[in-house]
């Protein structure tokens, strides 16, 4: 009776694991729509390469407006995380879509839509972590991070459906379309987990609790070393490529093509990363993953106008180190913070994350304008570098907290 049980109850997680996970897929789409065809924007819409920066920044402080917002008002526990999910990719997918009728007449307005579908996926996609750690105790870091490369994946899908011959409105519209599936996946396919933290009345104290967490704190502080370096290096891969080809002798063939595979193996590392860590430790695997990331910053200048065999290798195995780790700084926060605060500790950690990439979307461009392409992403390699500090201490800290527990 107990094995039909537990067998009951692993097939509900396993459920509960890939419906979590690919409505996180889906609805991430939303985040690239319009970054994935920005050449095509720029020759449509007659933009600069600052402006069209733009259209992945207005996302990014979409994100951070909506993130610190539900931080600060408790929104993340005080609303049920699949409802809040639900709301959020209804909203995401409409904002999005709206960006084919209303964006190319004014380029405000484009920006301000982009900036409302940031807004909305502050409520997916820590909502999306906090449902997955209501399904998951044991083995959270694989939840996780199967679920960060679900994002991934999600991220670099608009790369993909351009790269099949889309034209831009095309790309947008189906990111919207993919969105409202992943709501309704969420919704209407899955229940609450055996996990999931009740939801809480909002009380001023509770940003006060994450804070004053040094778990939380040391978490957070590998996770900004992380941001530091993300995002920049999605966004700009493909400007990259396209400037490395110009400058070489050999083909690279479809651009699109080869920016969706180094953004999606990244799906492949979170979640071979996710099983590491509870293995061997988050920590560990965070650490590690963040000195080979930032290493492959470093070496980018060496493979600038090499061959494709030389340059595709390098953003290979960058792609797969550079969001490994993610999963895991959201991991350590579940593990560390209240349950009564999880989500907004969750959301905080996020939004300062968010709200640090937009320092280096916005730098790499002006690097390049100033030393050209070769040059831009070395400096990405600096946030790895805190992050790993940052897991060392961490390290050192979880250790004389075991430590204390078991003399007590």
């Amino acid at each position: 009776m107990a094995g039909d049980v537990r067998t009951r109850e692993e097939k509900a997680q396993r459920r509960a694991l890939f419906l979590v996970a690919g409505s996180q897929l889906l609805a991430l789409t939303l985040w690239f729509s319009a970054s994935a065809v920005g050449p095509q924007l720029e020759q449509a819409w007659g933009l600069t390469m600052g402006q069209t920066a733009w259209l992945t920044l207005a996302v990014q402080i979409g994100f951070v407006v909506g993130a610190f917002g539900s931080a600060v008002t408790g929104l993340a526990d005080a609303l049920a995380s699949r409802r809040l999910f639900v709301i959020a990719a209804f909203t995401g997918a409409a904002t999005n879509a709206a960006l084919v009728v209303l964006g190319p007449g004014d380029h405000i307005v484009a920006f301000g839509l982009r900036f409302m579908t940031g807004v909305a996926l502050a409520g997916v996609y820590p909502s999306g972590l906090k449902v997955m750690a209501g399904w998951y105790r044991q083995g959270r870091g694989m939840a996780l991070g199967l679920l960060v490369g679900a994002l991934t994946v999600g991220s670099a899908g608009p790369h993909l459906i351009r790269g099949l011959g889309f034209d831009w409105e095309g790309v947008v519209l189906a990111a919207s379309g993919l969105a409202v599936v992943a709501g309704l996946l969420m919704g209407f396919g899955l229940e609450d987990g055996p996990f999931e933290v009740r939801a809480s009345r909002f009380s001023r104290k509770q940003i006060g609790r994450v804070v004053r967490n040094r778990g939380v704190r040391l978490s957070t502080y590998g996770y900004l070393g992380h941001m530091w370096e993300l995002y920049a290096m999605w966004t700009w891969t493909s400007a990259f490529l396209l400037a490395s080809s110009a400058a070489s002798s050999y083909s690279y063939g479809s651009v699109s093509v080869i920016t969706f595979a180094v953004i999606a193996i990244g799906g492949v590392g979170a979640w071979l990363a996710g099983i590491w860590a509870d293995r061997f430790g988050r920590s560990l695997v965070a650490g590690g993953s963040m000195a080979v990331s930032g290493s492959c910053a470093l070496v980018t200048p060496l493979v600038f106008g090499a061959s494709v065999w030389f340059v595709v290798p390098v953003f290979l195995v960058w792609g797969f180190t550079v969001v490994a780790d993610s999963a895991q700084f959201s991991a350590m926060v579940t593990e560390t913070a209240e349950d009564e605060v999880r989500g907004t500790a969750l959301t905080l950690q996020t939004a300062l994350g968010f709200l640090l990439t937009l320092v280096t979307i916005r730098g790499v461009p002006w690097l390049a304008e100033a030393w050209s392409w070769r040059w831009a992403f070395p400096i990405l390699a600096l946030g790895p570098l805190l992050g790993v500090v940052a897991m060392v201490r961490f390290q050192r800290w979880a250790s004389g907290r075991s430590h204390h527990r078991a003399s007590a």
